[in-house]
């Protein structure tokens, strides 16, 4: 056992990642861990030396079809396992310890993925592949960047958002996932899932904002501490839970998937919501919010030909809006639902939010994409099947789904 004191931004599964173990591990050494909402700087956890991995040699194997089974290689294997490269240990019934395989990938959960994870990602992906360019397009209540990827060249433009919901925080991950995999692709000239990025890039300039929502999925992750700024007004709008994993609104308490001035007014006299709250709350007036007013900003000043919000969950795809929709919505829906086996669903008695707004201001294809199945916040378990889902949606309309 070795002991860890807990920091500011430290979560269960945050420290677990670190540490080589699984959120279990750490809660079945601290039981009291599992049972208040958050961890709080200065509590001190005593955690488990990271297990290894095992696998008892079957019949047929030899090194090379072990190191690729579990994605390591030889050179690692043999490391822990002397002699099994040359055949001398690798008999059936034995034992051997695996290594941990080397993380391919940019973008992967290390815990919770929070504004911090999302900002350092962001850079390692731009200075990895030059053309992925990024940029601030405002910020948060609470200063905190919202950033802008950028990648392809084409004259047609593709705008995409996730995060707009707190609690919804996985879809920020998915959109990074799947802009790390069209970079990577694009940059070796490969095919990804029978697709070609060179195309893509050819044809389409995508717009990308993974988390437009941070100070509310930072909310949802860590909790608030006395010293947050908004730390009375949040336990009053919380009814004094110190739980926010339901929270839906930005941390002024405003639901920024009402913010937008399609039928705003409609939409707040629906809701009926009168002030901030975990969700519902359409704000003073539309646009009052400086995240929500950051992304029609952007779409405003790069008119796009097509918007996707990602949000979770419920594995269907909206596309209409009152009518404002063009005729092309209808068939662009149904292509996206045969890729990605969600349902398209025609939306009624909803307004004010970022894919309602876009049709209406822009008379363009737009989707409001409910990414996995479950409650919210949806379990990391689901982070790489929601990655492809999204690349498959996202991946259909840079082909030019007709």
């Amino acid at each position: 056992m070795q002991q860890y004191i807990a920091r500011r931004g430290d979560t269960v599964s945050r420290i677990a990642a670190r540490q080589g173990l699984t959120p279990e591990h750490v809660i079945q050494g601290n039981p009291w861990a599992g049972s208040q909402p958050y961890l709080y700087p200065g509590q001190v956890l005593f955690l488990p030396s990271a297990p290894r991995k095992r696998y008892a040699v079957q019949e047929g194997d030899d090194a090379h079809s072990i190191a690729s089974l579990f994605g390591v290689g030889i050179d690692e294997l043999e490391m822990l396992n002397p002699g099994v490269s040359s055949g001398r240990i690798c008999l059936p019934g034995k034992v051997l310890v695996i290594p941990a395989a080397a993380r391919r990938e940019e973008v992967y959960l290390r815990g919770e993925y929070g504004p911090a994870d999302q900002e350092a990602d962001t850079a390692r992906l731009a200075g990895k592949y030059p053309f992925v360019s990024t940029e601030t397009i405002g910020t948060s209540v609470l200063g905190k960047p919202i950033t802008l990827l950028r990648i392809g060249s084409g004259p047609r433009h593709l705008h995409v958002n996730g995060a707009l919901h707190a609690n919804e925080w996985l879809t920020a991950p998915s959109l990074m996932r799947f802009i790390e995999e069209y970079a990577a692709a694009f940059a070796t000239g490969s095919a990804w899932h029978g697709h070609q990025p060179a195309d893509w890039h050819r044809d389409w300039t995508l717009w990308a904002v993974p988390m437009a929502n941070p100070d509310g999925v930072e909310l949802v992750q860590e909790g608030a501490l006395p010293d947050h700024p908004y730390y009375a007004a949040l336990m009053k709008w919380n009814s004094g839970r110190r739980s926010f994993r339901h929270w839906k609104a930005n941390i002024r308490g405003v639901d920024l998937g009402d913010q937008f001035p399609a039928h705003w007014e409609e939409e707040r006299d629906r809701r009926q919501v009168p002030g901030p709250a975990p969700r519902d709350y359409s704000g003073h007036a539309p646009l009052c919010e400086p995240e929500a007013a950051a992304l029609a900003a952007l779409a405003e000043r790069i008119p796009g030909d097509a918007a996707v919000s990602l949000h979770s969950q419920g594995a269907e795809i909206y596309w209409n809006y009152r009518g404002y929709e063009p005729p092309e919505s209808k068939r662009w829906a149904a292509g996206l639902a045969a890729v990605s086996g969600y349902r398209a669903v025609e939306l009624t008695g909803s307004d004010a939010g970022y894919k309602d707004w876009f049709i209406q201001r822009f008379r363009k294809p737009g989707f409001t994409v409910e990414l996995g199945i479950g409650k919210n916040p949806l379990p990391a378990a689901d982070f790489e099947d929601m990655a492809l889902e999204t690349g498959l949606i996202l991946g259909a309309i840079l082909s030019n789904l007709k």
